[in-house]
């Protein structure tokens, strides 16, 4: 693990020039620049993923300083889209979590970096498919001066997958929660939502 935190130290540094040469593509695979995600305000197993997505994405958010009253964050509160997130990160302290998503106002606390140890996000599909027994973890990042770096592991349905409530998670007195969503339509919208158009890279 540490030697991944090593490259992704020395990829981040490169000029963004450099960095640019690897652009997220259509897929969403590739290099993020700085503000260019607007976030915030066995055999069974198989039946129901399809074939899962794995995706492993290396973070770098800079020595910024935030300020929430003002709007200013390392990233907006969100929720990751897919199933669960398996998150390491580096020793700088940024990532909070929201228990109470519903809540008003809303609590946040932070999440102490531990070596060594793995922060697990449920996401949005895990929330419909339990019927919100689960719900999906609501977190957000602040800058605190320092430039912190973290490893996200998503895992997610195939893009084909149908996510509704399980049979077990629903009843006459709680019926289920969320439409049925094919989970490539629901990711793409989600990207579409956060994420700027790629063609302003190609001016």
């Amino acid at each position: 693990m540490d030697e991944v935190f090593t490259q992704s130290k020395r990829f981040f540094n490169l000029p963004l020039n450099e960095k640019i040469k690897v652009l997220r593509n259509e897929k969403h695979r590739g290099y993020t620049p700085l503000h260019d995600e607007l976030l915030d305000p066995d055999t069974q197993v198989h039946e129901i993923l399809g074939e899962p997505i794995a995706t492993l994405r290396l973070l770098h958010y800079e020595g910024q300083t935030s300020d929430p009253s003002k709007g200013i964050y390392g990233a907006g509160a969100h929720s990751d889209f897919g199933l669960i997130t398996l998150l390491a990160t580096d020793e700088v302290l940024g990532l909070q979590i929201c228990k109470d998503k519903d809540a008003k106002p809303q609590i946040w606390e932070y999440v102490p970096p531990l070596k060594g140890a793995f922060i697990v996000n449920l996401g949005d599909m895990l929330e419909r498919w339990s019927n919100c027994i689960f719900k999906s973890t609501l977190h957000r990042v602040l800058g605190n001066g320092r430039e912190r770096y973290s490893i996200a592991y998503f895992v997610e349905p195939s893009h084909d997958c149908v996510v509704e409530c399980l049979p077990t998670c629903k009843s006459e007195k709680n019926p289920p929660k969320f439409p049925p969503v094919k989970y490539g339509s629901y990711l793409s919208q989600r990207y579409k939502d956060t994420h700027a158009d790629l063609s302003i890279y190609k001016k």
